[in-house]
């Protein structure tokens, strides 16, 4: 996985690449040709008293280092630039990808393990990449130069390098495997600490309200403690790497002065080529430390890279059409023709052959007791899920061959649990209409009956609106919704539930200046309280998923028995207002 997601998204990056094997090439062939010259300044300068040959040695040497570092800092500076566009890159794709899901995969994957993905994951393989650039591309090349340099000064000496490397990787090896299921499960408990205090933030108000302070901490403590369990033994395993690196770079460098010192001894060998063949092997040692450095992170990125390419490679259950029909004329009929939607793996679906039509200039409301499949129906227009059985059709076309900005064009949706974004008053009313001016903010307010509670904010329509819209009330924030809607005029309009929060005074205000509004619209309303929807044009009545009741209020009331007993649950409530 892990080479597959590096080799489809740095195809890019081909030439930067290229560039960075070419200054590391340079770079470290320059590295390598020092110890060498080195030792022709000790065996040819100063064993002889050479003065001018040890200057001019020495600035030779000065030029290759100069080289050396120019080469060095430029391959930093590509390696960086190109991890960072691919970091930059990948996160595009998963935020697009994410982007085109339908709730059944926002749910399979759950969003705290889709952001772990999009942060801590993309910048683990991001971090690979970078770190590869700069070390990983270098040290095959030191590795391989330094042995064969290593030859030229010393035959006699090779099987120290022979016995050295492969006792080093060995052992490297050994520690790297052991530490690859330990990086795939930090990452499964790093989800799970990001979904514990995404639980606990977003539901800060009930946590207090129930005096659950000391239970959630102990939640998060348990999760927190899993996570630095895991850790704790990755990072155990990390610790004995450099203890090994260095107890075998340095067993080597006693090694190679023992034993170069009996050839020089027995006249096998200059001083100048045993400081030449030592440099060359602490050289050898280092590329097989730098690889494993990289070791140590490849098991985490690939781990990182499968998680990364499960959402890439996950399709949307609702995709859009291959060719798209031609829109027909925007009316804004929304016909349900036989729909039925069924869950995965379910017993039994959610909707059965629901059928009946909302054309414009009337309302449609749709009531039903907790659970009977309101929200689903109205998810199936949007395809926020695609039903499984029948057809949902706009303006004569099925919503599955509408191009998705077609369709969503003509919706104006109001969820049940209305969602604000970070910015302002404005800035979330103008997710409706971009272009739209300030008195038509104004005039959806005054409609949405939201107007008042605004102006009196310190900034009006620029007054601070903080993430999921907490600094506003439950009430507020489903006003500020409704009016975002009407923004938009869309030809549909639909209300998930959407008065649910509003006081009965405010509720009927609503309806009421609603009503001039949607005059030519389409207006569907999923409600729970008979007053909401007893003026409706047509109420429909799910139980279990089925419809059992169609008609206006009076007529449900002769009709429809799951219709009466929902009012008479209601009655006393209906009295009082």
């Amino acid at each position: 996985m892990l080479l597959r997601l590096l080799r489809t998204h740095l195809r890019p990056y081909t030439r930067p690449l290229l560039a960075i094997v070419a200054l590391q090439l340079v770079g470290t062939m320059a590295a390598l040709y020092l110890p060498s010259l080195n030792a022709d300044i000790i065996d040819r300068g100063i064993a002889t008293g050479d003065t001018g040959y040890i200057l001019s040695t020495g600035g030779w040497m000065l030029v290759v280092t100069l080289v050396q570092i120019v080469c060095s800092v430029a391959a930093v500076y590509v390696g960086s630039r190109t991890a960072m566009g691919f970091g930059r890159d990948l996160r595009g794709a998963l935020f697009h990808r994410v982007g085109g899901f339908a709730v059944r995969e926002v749910n399979r994957f759950g969003a705290p393990s889709l952001i772990t993905r999009g942060t801590n994951d993309v910048q683990q393989v991001q971090m690979l990449v970078q770190m590869s650039a700069t070390m990983m591309v270098a040290a095959p090349i030191m590795c391989v130069g330094g042995v064969i340099m290593a030859l030229q000064e010393d035959a006699g000496l090779s099987w120290l390098v022979a016995v050295s490397v492969p006792v080093l990787a060995v052992s490297i090896g050994l520690v790297v495997v052991r530490m690859v299921p330990k990086f795939r499960l930090m990452q499964e408990r790093i989800d799970a600490v990001n979904r514990v205090l995404r639980e606990q933030i977003t539901g800060i108000r009930v946590v207090r309200a129930f005096v659950r302070e000391p239970e959630e901490t102990a939640r998060f403590g348990a999760a927190n403690a899993a996570v630095t369990e895991v850790a704790t033994a990755a990072g155990r395993l990390q610790a004995l790497i450099f203890p090994i690196v260095m107890l075998i770079l340095n067993v080597s460098s006693v090694a190679v002065l023992w034993f170069g010192a009996m050839r020089i001894e027995a006249g096998e060998m200059q001083i100048g080529a045993l400081t030449a063949f030592l440099a060359y092997l602490l050289q050898i040692l280092m590329a097989v430390m730098m690889a494993t450095f990289m070791a140590m992170m490849i098991p985490r990125a690939a781990v990182c890279a499968e998680r990364i390419t499960e959402v890439l490679d996950t399709e949307s259950s609702v995709s859009p059409p291959a060719s798209p029909v031609p829109a027909p004329p925007a009316v804004g009929e929304l016909e349900f023709a036989a729909a039925t939607f069924a869950y995965p793996g379910a017993a039994a679906p959610v909707l059965r052959d629901v059928t009946f039509t909302a054309r414009p200039g009337e309302t449609t409301a749709v009531i039903g007791s907790t659970g009977a499949g309101k929200t689903t129906l109205l998810s199936l227009v949007p395809r926020m899920f695609d039903v499984t059985g029948g057809a949902v059709l706009v303006d004569g076309v099925d919503v599955r061959s509408y191009d998705p900005e077609e369709l969503w064009a003509r919706i104006g949706l109001v969820p049940q649990k209305p969602y604000l974004f970070s910015g302002t008053v404005a800035s979330n009313l103008r997710y409706g209409d971009p272009a739209a001016t300030d008195e038509e903010l104004w005039a959806a307010l005054e409609v949405a009956q939201a107007a008042d509670f605004v102006r009196a904010m310190p900034d009006g329509l620029d007054a601070p609106i903080s993430q999921g819209g907490t600094t506003v009330s439950g009430g507020q924030r489903q006003r500020l919704a409704i009016a975002r809607a009407l923004v938009k005029r869309p030809e549909i309009y639909l209300f998930d539930d959407s008065f649910s929060a509003l006081d009965l005074t405010t509720d009927a205000r609503l309806r009421a200046a609603l009503a001039p509004v949607t005059a030519h619209a389409t207006v569907v309303i999923v409600a729970q309280r008979v007053s909401t929807i007893r003026t409706a044009d047509r109420i429909v009545v799910l139980e279990d998923g089925v419809v059992v009741g169609s008609g206006t209020h009076d007529a449900l009331l002769g009709s429809c028995p799951t219709y009466v007993e929902i009012v008479e649950s209601q009655l006393s409530v209906e009295e009082v207002a």
